[in-house]
């Protein structure tokens, strides 16, 4: 009688059409988004959940629902063009506060930004209630401490506000002119307070300099 466990066809991943349905099944049945990581993780030994994701992307495209990333995982989403089709189970979302906009936009732009910089940057002060209406809308999460005098706390934005907004980094954010557009600005001057992504950096981030890395902590 042969040994199954020295058979070698059992530790072979599986097709890679049968990855790519595996990694749908589970995009479909989460509520949040997805990491490849955390894919591969449920998936037979050899998998490569990356690779199905490829397949998956392209079969999708301009079809009514559409695989997106967001941040560093991936989720399905009805298509950008159909959203008017789903205007009646959308539940309404608090409008939020000028303060509490223009906060929200200097962390994005800014981020990892602590309170004082904020303040800084809009010339007000900022109020805690602001920025806790941020934390829980799930917009805004806590950030690294800044190795500077007190150890203040960072605000960063999260995954949840890059899928809210359909950007897949923070590379997609709009400039000024695209924010005053939809509303979310004033025409009143506030260049100080929302960075344009790309005009500064050639790469579209707007990350700490290398030479501040050691300002923060984990």
């Amino acid at each position: 009688m042969t040994d199954q466990s020295d058979d070698p066809s059992l530790f072979r991943a599986p097709p890679l059409a049968e990855q790519e349905r595996m990694v749908e099944a589970m995009l479909f049945a989460s509520a949040e988004p997805l990491t490849t990581r955390e894919m591969e993780a449920r998936m037979p030994h050899g998998s490569d959940a990356a690779e199905a994701m490829v397949l998956l992307r392209k079969r999708y495209e301009g079809r009514g629902v559409q695989v997106v990333r967001v941040g560093e995982a991936w989720a399905i989403r009805t298509a950008a063009d159909l959203g008017f089709l789903m205007s009646r189970e959308q539940v309404e979302t608090r409008r939020l506060s000028r303060a509490a906009v223009e906060t929200l936009a200097i962390i994005a732009y800014h981020q990892p930004v602590t309170r004082a910089e904020i303040e800084e940057i809009r010339g007000v002060s900022v109020s805690r209630g602001t920025i806790d209406q941020l934390i829980e809308q799930g917009w805004v999460r806590f950030g690294r401490r800044k190795m500077t005098p007190g150890r203040p706390v960072t605000f960063v934005v999260t995954e949840e506000f890059l899928d809210h907004f359909g950007l897949e980094t923070t590379r997609d954010l709009p400039g000024l002119k695209e924010l005053r557009e939809a509303g979310l600005l004033e025409n009143r001057p506030l260049e100080g307070a929302v960075r344009v992504v790309g005009e500064d950096d050639e790469d579209g981030e707007a990350p700490p300099p290398e030479d501040q890395e050691d300002m923060f902590e984990d």
